[in-house]
């Protein structure tokens, strides 16, 4: 049994690892040779956050996805790079709007260079992501276009927090379709799509995307609060500190209001205050994890990521299908 990509993916198929291995290193290089420049300060820019690394997550969804076509047609590493360069394109303008100064593990691009360095070098990646794209097709291009509208509403729709009467909770996961299940769902379908698979599994590989993509996040907000950092690879209640409310947050909202216990009610001031302050900021997370709030996020979580495995049932049996259901099932490990 070896182990690829992110979440430490269990591929049993000699054939499959080796297809997916190598297919991994050439995103790799797709990813570089795309964030080249003339000018090397743009060049020093746009590779920041590729050497930083990451989990790869949807290019790994796009050669799992190609196993059910032809693998190795030509457009699925292309259509990898594209869906990465996105991401990571949101990650430089994610940093500036959250004033982040550490992703992952170096400091970001605004701390670095500034915030209108950082827009501009998201800006740039999401040109270099188009400039591939033509390449692949006008279908293709429409896709992404769509997939990039909903991610930039869902981001709209966080900012702007939900309307008067809208259900937080309602309003939170549509956030997540569109900044997070929007591009994996593209994922899932660029790798049948460009591997020639049949119109179906194309179908089913968007839907398991989008479901995929929605455990994923939902696993990350249960992972902030439940985990140490040796665990996860980051600091506990990171999102609480930036004063984002999370699933489980936004149960123990839920729970307050509905029950009005004193003891609901003294962790939502708490929740509403100076998260920045280390004391405070350990004390809700001391009652986060002993918090119902936090086992009803983590079934959230798990009813996605079922709903994930099942859309595979139509599927023919063989290694592509147990590795994405591997995914499904190392999401819900990850959400404990």
């Amino acid at each position: 049994m070896s182990f690829v990509g992110p979440l430490g993916l269990s591929v049993r198929d000699r054939t499959l690892e080796a297809d997916t291995q190598a297919g991994l290193t050439a995103v790799e290089e797709g990813l570089l040779e795309a964030t080249k420049s003339d000018v090397p300060f743009i060049t020093e820019a746009a590779q920041h956050l590729v050497r930083a690394g990451g989990k790869r997550f949807r290019p790994l969804l796009v050669l799992l996805a190609a196993q059910f076509g032809d693998p190795h047609a030509p457009g699925v590493v292309p259509s990898a790079v594209v869906v990465e360069l996105t991401h990571l394109a949101t990650l430089y303008h994610d940093d500036v709007m959250d004033e982040a100064e550490v992703r992952r593990g170096v400091s970001s691009a605004n701390a670095r260079w500034g915030n209108s360095v950082a827009v501009l070098t998201g800006d740039f990646l999401f040109a270099r992501a188009s400039h591939i794209l033509a390449d692949l097709g006008p279908e293709a291009v429409r896709i992404q276009a769509e997939a990039f509208e909903r991610l930039v509403t869902g981001q709209i729709l966080e900012t702007a927090g939900p309307r008067d009467g809208r259900d937080p909770v309602e309003h939170y996961l549509d956030v997540l379709a569109g900044k997070t299940g929007s591009l994996i769902a593209v994922s899932g379908r660029f790798g049948a799509m460009m591997s020639g698979a049949d119109e179906s599994i194309v179908s089913i590989l968007t839907q398991y995307g989008e479901r995929l993509g929605m455990a994923f996040q939902l696993a990350d907000d249960v992972l902030d609060i439940a985990s140490d950092s040796h665990e996860s690879g980051k600091t506990p209640g990171t999102d609480l500190r930036e004063g984002v409310a999370t699933l489980p947050v936004l149960y123990v909202r839920e729970q307050a209001a509905a029950t009005g216990s004193a003891e609901d009610r003294e962790l939502c001031e708490l929740l509403a205050g100076d998260l920045t302050d280390d004391a405070r900021h350990a004390e809700v997370l001391r009652r986060l994890r002993a918090h119902p709030a936090l086992e009803r996020a983590r079934r959230v979580t798990v009813r996605y990521a079922a709903e994930a495995r099942s859309m595979l049932a139509p599927l023919p049996e063989g290694p592509a299908k147990k590795a994405l259901e591997g995914l499904c099932d190392a999401v819900v490990h990850r959400a404990g």
